[in-house]
């Protein structure tokens, strides 16, 4: 049972239409400030002969994709940054060669999945971006917080030279890996010597390209965000 101030809940302008609005209220409750309190009660069958209409699985994941959905910092932002400082810390170790650990030697492919592992975890965090910037236009989220004084500080012109700067560094490596085919004749060229170059060079490309791209969208949202404030 929930009992609760008419106004109070009122003004926070609740907007899930399903079972989930019980999850609604009071995560947004608790976003805004309300005070929310567990009283002890008696519960007591309240004689209805028919089954009950709530449908575990349904309506347990409606909850869950609600919850999930409502925090982007947990959906996305948390493991994107784990998955960047694994990638980025893994990256770095192999500046200084192979990796051993016990019998195994780590290579030019370990290179490769950690590069993948970093670019993925970028992706989900310019998602949390996305999403937490659409979660306070919509009026899901409070106006003030942590991410979105971060927000405030990425502008567009930054995002975009930082995105620039590192794709050109990715074409300036992949432009010496074609010099070091070019001295071998244009023949083959050993992997080993090669990927180091050329896995780097692609993933900065990306990057940046991901960033510059990212920068536009965030800039588009955030114009929508200012008429909203006038």
């Amino acid at each position: 049972m929930r009992g609760y101030d008419r106004q109070a809940i009122l003004n926070l302008d609740l907007k899930c239409t399903g079972m989930e609005y019980a999850s609604e209220m009071i995560v947004q409750a608790n976003l805004n400030g309300l005070k929310i309190a567990e009283i002890p009660t008696t519960l007591k069958k309240d004689g209805r002969t028919r089954p009950p209409h709530l449908k575990s699985f349904s309506d347990g994941w409606r909850h869950l994709k609600f919850l999930l959905l409502y925090s982007p910092k947990w959906l996305f932002l948390i493991p994107g940054l784990i998955l960047m400082i694994i990638g980025l810390i893994g990256s770095v170790a192999f500046w200084f060669g192979d990796l051993h650990i016990a019998s195994a030697v780590l290579g030019v492919h370990s290179r490769l999945y950690l590069g993948g592992m970093f670019v993925v975890g970028l992706q989900m965090v310019i998602f949390a971006l996305f999403a937490k910037v659409y979660a306070v236009n919509s009026g899901m989220h409070p106006k003030e917080d942590k991410i979105t004084k971060f927000l405030k500080k990425v502008t567009l012109e930054k995002g975009l030279i930082t995105g620039i700067f590192l794709a050109m560094i990715g074409i300036g490596l992949s432009i010496y890996s074609v010099l070091l085919w070019k001295n071998a004749a244009w023949g083959d060229l050993n992997p080993v010597d090669v990927m180091p170059i050329t896995i780097p060079a692609i993933y900065l490309i990306i990057i940046g390209v991901q960033m510059a791209f990212a920068s536009f969208f965030l800039g588009v949202l955030n114009i929508e965000y200012k008429k909203n404030n006038n």
